[in-house]
């Protein structure tokens, strides 16, 4: 089995972690493991290896090597580090920069969206439509593009019967 960190040498040092039902595994080679500290308990962070092998120096890298704290719970980079967790909702503005590379790397993307029912999604992209259509209808009449306006007319109408609304006037 190879190093997850430098994946070239064979890993040595097997690292486990059960929070809840879930179980993550790091496996280490012996150079890798001594350079995060493994062997030292005070200066290893598992959560530092699960969240992107590198992840609070990216943090400290943003904040530009200066200990940001939140201001609402006095979290700090390296309370993130040890736990792998933040404090509270404020700590996600307090250490925004430094997060948007991780959660970009861990995720779709550095927004939640939730999930929604089928029939309510289709419903609601289909109100987004219908208002992305309403400004490029007031912005063709704006610009005196009435034959282009006639046209988002009728597909506002048409989506609008769609979503079972009248189409507004």
């Amino acid at each position: 089995m190879l190093c997850c960190v430098c994946k070239e040498k064979e890993a040595t040092v097997h690292l486990t972690q059960i929070a809840g039902d879930k179980m993550q595994k790091v496996d280490l080679c012996e150079e890798c493991a001594k350079t995060k500290g493994v062997n030292d308990p005070m200066g290893f962070s598992l959560a530092d290896l699960l969240l992107g092998l590198g992840a609070s120096q990216e943090m400290e890298q943003a904040a530009g090597g200066t200990e940001a704290r939140c201001p609402r719970c006095g979290f700090t980079q390296a309370d993130f580090k040890k736990s792998g967790r933040l404090g509270c909702p404020e700590c996600y503005r307090t250490f925004a920069e430094a997060l948007e590379g991780l959660l970009k790397t861990m995720h779709k993307g550095t927004r939640h969206v939730g999930k929604a029912p089928e029939s309510l999604r289709a419903s609601r992209d289909l109100s987004d439509r219908i208002r992305a259509l309403q400004k490029r209808l007031a912005k063709a009449i704006e610009a005196e593009d009435f034959e282009q306006a006639a046209v988002l007319r009728d597909e506002i109408k048409q989506a609008s019967a769609q979503l079972g609304s009248p189409a507004p006037s």
